[in-house]
């Protein structure tokens, strides 16, 4: 008879399942209890409350940026949008304009306009006339004071042509200007608007310019004789702040061998 050989057959040990009751009693002391169905058999872990202590870290800067709740976000703008308020408008309501009649009047028309143009060309118009009476009166002074004629060899001659326009001006002692000159204030006002520059002296004058003879002698030239300056116009004649009580004006030269002095 064969002997049979009976091997015992052992299952695998099994991890004994968690009672449901200690599920509980971990959930009371703060563990945490996985739960996973295997091969038909159900599967519990349980993680210590040190696991479970442990926080996520709180995020700052743009990370908590983006973990903003957005639906809290969007209650707040629900309420806010709840509670503002309503403007309502009547649906029979009409948009009435005011109009008005513009008027444009001409600047024929324009009253105002008229007189300031009417006043602005009175005052030209007077500007003028007294610019002419003035001119008139200082031709007139110059033909009635002057006591011989201007030599056709000054006409056009600058100098005697800008000393021209001081005749009538009085004989003033120091005078240097239009309001009054007297002999070297008047020659130097005169080169002075040409450019010379003379001291106001009669005989600090005498060393300017160049000498030349009374045969060569033209119209403008400086004409010194001691204590006294004018300027020569040509022929016989000159013209000068003379002396106290006397006006500027052309005059016969009656110094004897005066002195005639080129400048510029």
């Amino acid at each position: 008879m064969t002997a049979r050989t009976t091997r015992a057959r052992h299952r695998a040990a099994r991890r004994p399942v968690t009672p449901l009751t200690e599920l509980a009693q971990n959930a009371a002391v703060g563990r945490r209890t996985a739960v996973a169905a295997a091969g038909g058999a159900l599967l519990v872990s349980t993680f210590g409350g040190a696991m479970a202590a442990q926080a996520a870290p709180m995020e700052t800067g743009h990370a908590k940026m983006n973990s903003v709740d957005l639906n809290a976000l969007t209650s707040q703008a629900r309420e806010s949008l709840s509670n503002a308020p309503v403007v309502t408008v009547a649906p029979d309501a009409e948009l009435s304009v005011e109009k008005s009649a513009v008027s444009v009047v001409s600047a024929a028309d324009n009253e105002d306009y008229q007189a300031e143009l009417a006043a602005q060309e009175a005052e030209e118009a007077a500007e003028a006339a007294a610019a002419e009476a003035a001119e008139a009166a200082a031709s007139a002074v110059s033909t009635a004071s002057s006591s011989v004629d201007v030599p056709a060899s000054a006409i056009g001659n600058s100098v005697i042509s800008i000393a021209s326009r001081y005749i009538g001006v009085p004989y003033v002692s120091g005078g240097s200007s239009p309001s009054g000159f007297d002999c070297s204030g008047f020659t130097s006002y005169v080169f002075a608007q040409l450019g010379i520059s003379l001291p106001h002296s009669s005989s600090a004058q005498a060393g300017y310019g160049t000498q030349v003879p009374a045969s060569q002698a033209q119209p403008g030239d400086l004409m010194w004789t001691p204590g006294h300056v004018s300027i020569y116009a040509g022929g016989n004649t000159m013209i000068d702040a003379s002396k106290p009580g006397t006006v500027v004006d052309f005059r016969t030269i009656w110094q004897s061998n005066p002195t005639f002095i080129r400048l510029g």
